[in-house]
């Protein structure tokens, strides 16, 4: 955390606390607070998902796709694209977009924890809700659940259909 982040976290606590005084004379005690128990409203985990995403591996692609039914021509052209996944936030409200072969895009905008409308590569549309448990995004998609978390500085996606497993790797770009 940087110390901008940690001043601005300490600000809101004070504030809410309304015992400013104490702090003022011992600073030290002011950032350990920050530091073990930052404000409710600061949410890095959410946060980390902002930004452009290009694909760097995947795997399962083949089986995945040929289990929801996507022609083999179509497999075939999009196995080695890199994927551009562009992510915008505000709060708990997002903006999802996947742009795919041919410039072919998805944007499916959501609340986490509110139901909302969404839309496949494919264009299907269904309404599902989107969960954030544990730093993990989560929503059932009509054939696949699919979640998306941030590990080591990459964007982990992963699509389940029955047994069969979709795994994306990308970096920020």
């Amino acid at each position: 955390m940087q110390m901008k982040e940690v001043a601005r976290g300490v600000k809101q606590y004070i504030s809410r606390e309304q015992s400013w005084p104490q702090y003022l004379a011992f600073p030290s005690a002011c950032l350990s607070i920050s530091a073990l128990t930052p404000p409710p409203t600061t949410n890095t985990t959410k946060m980390a998902f902002a930004g452009r995403w290009e694909t760097e591996t995947q795997e399962g692609y083949d089986e995945f796709c040929k289990l929801l039914g996507i022609p083999d021509d179509i497999i075939e052209k999009g196995r080695d694209y890199k994927l551009i996944t562009e992510v915008t936030q505000d709060g708990d409200t997002f903006s999802w977009t996947q742009i795919y072969p041919t410039n072919a895009k998805v944007t499916n905008k959501f609340t986490v924890g509110k139901e909302c409308d969404m839309e496949t590569i494919g264009g299907k549309k269904f309404k599902a809700t989107v969960h954030m448990e544990g730093g993990k995004l989560s929503v059932a998609f009509p054939n696949y659940h699919h979640t998306s978390e941030i590990s080591g500085g990459k964007l982990i996606e992963t699509s389940k259909a029955a047994s069969v497993v979709l795994k994306r790797t990308s970096k920020k770009i």
